[in-house]
């Protein structure tokens, strides 16, 4: 009787959790559809979605569990509480005059307790890191900038310029439609179709796996932007089979790793933080998609470069083309699956807005799968649901992160943190604007060591671009920058939550994957210096220059990929790696006096290579030729 219970506890909060996704979904759909309401309650709903799912899904432990004790559900009651309040009091909310109005009794008990248990929420779903830097900057505003509680209050509870701001905005506006499109897209058999796809075009070459994993999760990055998503879909696959073909464990890992980070700055659908900054800038997101395409082009070259490289040095083979999908196959049978993306990309470049052609591009995931009979197994009462409700479960980390990144944000506006910060940045790289970008550099890597990328870039922005930007960077370099490092540090150690996921499937050591991920992955550090420096590479500027810039930045990275890997048409030796690692980062960078010498250099290490193996290939053949 007594387990029959506890069955029918768990059914009852596994059905409730389900509606409360589903409904969530819906909501979103709806909204994007025919139109959100006014701010406070669009994004209100969307967090008291989040808070909801989160004490009914996630335990104080941090473990997910269908059975929410009485806590969870007394802590969930008044998490949505202040929430509820602000709707109930919503002419009073948006007449008063901030900051002038003293708030009420009832004001500041609300606005206390949505801090702390957003706080909460977000501990149990992220860990400490985040809610722990939130707190820091609380006592920022309130210990040392000695902004008054309930001024405090007002910024984070009471206006848009808090928990509720553009932050939380992105999250409910673009970030959940595009999470969901991911789902439909996994249950309608995408995910196996990038896999199969990448291994009947790759899988036959000189180090097949390693390459298939590339553009594996480089497709699936289109779907995802999350990187210890990709590495956990595409990684089950690729690393067993790159392993088995000879590649060491903590390479193996490290490939997958480094290619699933990447998929946040691939476009056409890149991690949430691209959707923050383009409200930041207040551009169309089709626009930060245009700065990203180079750049992400040279860190996949790159990627795919050392995998070659690799393989050529071990003398790995590909795998043999009877164990692979044949590539006209794959396209004939499951092609139709790629038209939702199409369909996205279509909206977005003829001027739809991002979300109206993410909803379209979801709606049609299923229809377009119910075109085959043999795709059509997978349109489902029961995928449909799960797509929804694993939407919207993958939703809560960036929802609750946003939430929380808005403390930070509100507490820098409100107590002039931003401005300090850019002038001690300043002071500090001596009007420098090189040592200044290390700083950026290293403050991204640092946040992103324990928090998600959106967050992280947030916190950039509001602290460390500015100073960049008076430094002389034009603004889209500059956030592109800070970008470019939140999201790199998920493959930087110590802390690299892409290369754990990879290096536990791959049974690797973990500082050994994780140096070799910043080994393949060392194009993306350097190529955010080259477009500041040069915004050509993030297609700003005339034609010409930038199709020079590319075209040379591409050389770069092949050569400094070749010199990292110790191998271009031949090993190399003690003169030609560092030759060739010089040769790539001068041509990497825009500008015609360093492309020459690099050119120089490069075509003195190809020569002597060329002519080395060719006199490898006489000498094998001469004992066959005195035979004769």
């Amino acid at each position: 009787m007594n387990n029959a219970m506890k069955f029918d506890y768990r059914g009852i909060v596994r059905l409730v959790t389900a509606v409360v996704a589903f409904a969530m979904v819906l909501y979103h759909m709806w909204a994007i559809g025919f139109g959100s309401p006014e701010a406070v309650y669009f994004r209100g709903i969307h967090l008291l979605f989040a808070l909801t799912l989160t004490f009914l899904i996630f335990r104080f432990s941090g473990a997910i569990d269908d059975k929410p004790k009485a806590l969870d559900l007394i802590l969930l009651a008044v998490s949505i509480t202040p929430i509820l309040y602000l709707f109930v009091n919503y002419d009073y909310v948006v007449n008063r005059i901030f900051y002038v109005d003293d708030l009420t009794l009832s004001d500041k008990i609300m606005g206390i307790t949505l801090i702390v248990l957003l706080m909460e929420a977000v501990r149990r779903v992220l860990g400490w890191a985040l809610p722990i830097t939130a707190a820091v900057f609380l006592f920022y505003g309130l210990v040392v900038a000695q902004i008054e509680p309930q001024r405090m209050l007002d910024q984070l509870y009471m206006t848009t310029e808090g928990i509720f701001g553009i932050p939380l905005s992105v999250s409910a506006t673009y970030v959940l439609i595009f999470v969901v499109f991911g789902t439909f897209m996994e249950r309608t058999g995408t995910g196996q179709l990038f896999m199969d796809f990448a291994t009947g075009l790759t899988g036959h070459h000189t180090g097949g796996p390693g390459k298939v994993a590339v553009v594996s999760s480089s497709l699936f990055g289109a779907i995802s932007g999350s990187a210890v998503a990709n590495v956990m879909v595409t990684g089950q696959i690729s690393i067993p089979l790159m392993k088995r073909t000879g590649f060491k464990p903590e390479f193996a890992g490290a490939v997958e790793a480094v290619a699933s980070t990447g998929g946040q700055i691939m476009p056409p659908i890149m991690g949430a933080a691209a959707f923050v900054m383009a409200e930041f800038l207040g551009v169309s997101y089709g626009e930060v998609v245009i700065w990203s395409i180079i750049p992400a082009l040279l860190y996949y070259i790159a990627c795919f470069a050392a995998v070659h490289f690799e393989a050529k040095r071990l003398g790995l083979k590909g795998l043999s083309k009877s164990e692979l999908p044949r590539l006209g196959a794959v396209v004939t049978r499951n092609g139709h699956l790629f038209l939702p993306v199409v369909a996205i990309l279509v909206m977005m470049y003829s001027g739809f807005s991002a979300p109206l052609a993410a909803l379209v591009g979801t709606l049609s995931c299923f229809p377009v799968a119910a075109l085959r009979a043999h795709t059509r197994v997978n349109c489902t009462w029961e995928n449909l649901t799960g797509a929804m409700v694993d939407g919207a479960r993958n939703t809560l980390s960036v929802a609750l992160a946003c939430a929380a990144a808005g403390i930070i944000v509100g507490v820098v506006t409100i107590s002039g943190l931003g401005i300090v910060f850019t002038q001690f940045v300043v002071h500090l790289s001596k009007d420098m604007l090189l040592p200044a970008l290390m700083l950026t550099m290293l403050a991204g890597m640092v946040l992103g060591m324990g928090i998600p990328t959106t967050p992280a870039y947030i916190i950039m922005t509001a602290l460390l671009v500015p100073a960049i930007v008076k430094l002389g960077v034009i603004v889209p370099a500059a956030h592109m920058f800070a970008f470019y490092f939140a999201i790199l540090s998920a493959i930087t150690p110590p802390v690299a939550l892409a290369v754990f996921a990879a290096s536990g499937i791959a049974k690797s050591d973990l500082w050994r994957t994780g140096w070799a991920a910043v080994k393949i992955g060392a194009t993306g550090f350097i190529v955010p210096y080259m477009f500041v420096y040069e915004p050509s590479l993030l297609m700003i500027g005339p034609w010409p220059q930038i199709l020079s810039s590319c075209a040379t930045a591409i050389v770069g990275v092949l050569l400094f990929s070749g010199g990292l890997h110790q191998y271009f048409l031949t090993a190399t030796n003690w003169w030609q790696r560092p030759m060739l690692i010089v040769a790539g980062l001068l041509l990497i960078k825009p500008g015609w006096e360093s492309d020459i010498i690099g050119a120089v250099l490069a075509i003195t290490v190809i020569v002597t290579q060329y002519l080395a193996r060719r006199a490898t290939v006489a000498a094998a053949l001469k004992p066959e030729t005195a035979a004769e």
